[in-house]
């Protein structure tokens, strides 16, 4: 199972906590809000009001057992800058912020942030989905139902034609194309046979894209 600390509980922070916590995570949410840490207290694994400006605070939590942090701070880059900095200085194996502008993102990337999104720019589902997953490349939600992930083919899958495996019936998905190398099929035929390296763009339901990413 893979554990995250949220840290900064807005609409951005909070809807990443509540997807990975669906997304079977183990779930350490964060802020100096009573309000906003009582509203994901049965959401997600364990729910804190803590001030994460404060690196003895974090070092308390226990933050650097975790596999990655997200820093969701609102719009102060001071804030933001400090969580950060106590997040590396600790030894979190992994730190995801959000910026509000690129200013905000170039000066994050420099103190050695390992990814920082604008959420203008990238959603906070499609952010909790990479996360949580250890193959998905990339996703896109369609709706709250359906969404497209990138995503290498299983090694179950390998050698195998689309015919035989026969995702539609078994597992409610469709392949919408296939890259191999430099090219790309898109639509492939039902004879196409699948090969190790592999990408595929699956279309389908969240539950059933969640059943693809444990192939």
């Amino acid at each position: 199972m893979k554990s995250f600390v949220v840290i900064g509980l807005g609409r951005f922070g909070m809807q990443v906590a509540r997807k990975l916590s669906q997304q079977g995570c183990e779930v350490l949410a964060l802020d100096i809000s009573g309000d906003l840490v009582q509203q994901l207290g049965e959401v997600v694994t364990q729910a804190v009001i803590a001030d994460a400006r404060d690196k003895e605070v974090l070092r308390s939590l226990g933050v650097k057992d975790f596999d990655c942090a997200v820093v969701a701070i609102g719009d102060s880059l001071s804030d933001s800058v400090l969580a950060t900095l106590n997040l590396k200085e600790l030894g979190v194996p992994q730190i995801i912020c959000k910026a509000h502008d690129e200013t905000h993102r170039h000066v994050l990337e420099k103190l050695g942030a390992d990814r920082v999104v604008i959420p203008e720019q990238e959603n906070a589902d499609r952010l909790a989905m990479s996360l949580a997953s250890n193959n998905v490349l990339d996703y896109i939600e369609l709706s709250s139902d359906y969404g497209i992930i990138e995503v290498p083919v299983p090694a179950s899958w390998e050698n195998k034609s689309l015919i035989e495996l026969n995702v539609r019936a078994k597992l409610g998905v469709n392949i919408l194309s296939v890259k191999r190398g430099g090219s790309i099929t898109v639509s492939p035929a039902a004879d196409y046979r699948m090969a190790k390296g592999d990408i595929m763009l699956v279309l389908g339901e969240t539950a059933a894209l969640e059943a693809v990413q444990k192939l």
